[in-house]
């Protein structure tokens, strides 16, 4: 079964049928989403912003990931959870999304930035842990992090407009870029 197969088939459920039908299950579920959201990245911008030399050069980070780390995967959790559910609820259309598949790209690519961080200069933070000026790979994981994110929100916001929906006259390119099939129908 092809990816798109799935969403169809997710699509035909009792469940996701119900979930995008209800008056407020959606757009609560929307509302968590982006609750989860702020509070992830409001831990995320500032220990990046940490890294990044903008503010707190004076608090050790190890410190700020030690307060803020069980919030933002809290947040994390939540948001994952929440965008699940959301995409359980418009499974083609996400699918046929071409700011969904933009936002996998940024959160995909987050992802491995902060293994990366983690596995790399964050090893040794306890060499410049409370030095003024984090090192250029701390600094460099910092910025791109910030970059990402924002890359997520602005992706994930635009998904809600319907400018290159599938039932929208398209050029060819962008059908293919939203994997558009003229059987496919939204519920």
């Amino acid at each position: 079964m092809s990816l798109l197969g799935f969403c169809q088939w997710l699509a035909s459920t009792q469940w996701s049928q119900d979930l995008i039908g209800s008056q407020y299950a959606y757009p609560l579920l929307e509302s968590i989403h982006v609750w989860a959201l702020c509070l992830f990245l409001g831990m995320t911008v500032t220990l990046d912003l940490r890294l990044a030399g903008a503010m707190l050069r004076t608090v050790p980070v190890s410190e700020i990931v030690r307060r803020l780390l069980p919030w933002s995967i809290a947040g994390f959790i939540v948001m994952v959870v929440s965008g699940l559910l959301l995409f359980f609820a418009i499974p083609i259309r996400t699918y046929q999304n071409l700011f969904s598949r933009i936002k996998l790209v940024f959160l995909i690519a987050a992802g491995v930035n902060v293994w990366i961080f983690h596995s790399g200069v964050y090893r040794r933070v306890a060499e410049w842990d409370i030095a003024r000026l984090a090192p250029r790979s701390a600094r460099i994981a910092g910025i791109v992090s910030l970059m990402l994110w924002a890359g997520v929100v602005v992706a994930g916001r635009l998904i809600a407009y319907n400018w290159f929906d599938c039932d929208r006259p398209q050029t060819a390119v962008m059908r293919v870029l939203e994997g558009c099939s003229s059987l496919v129908k939204y519920h």
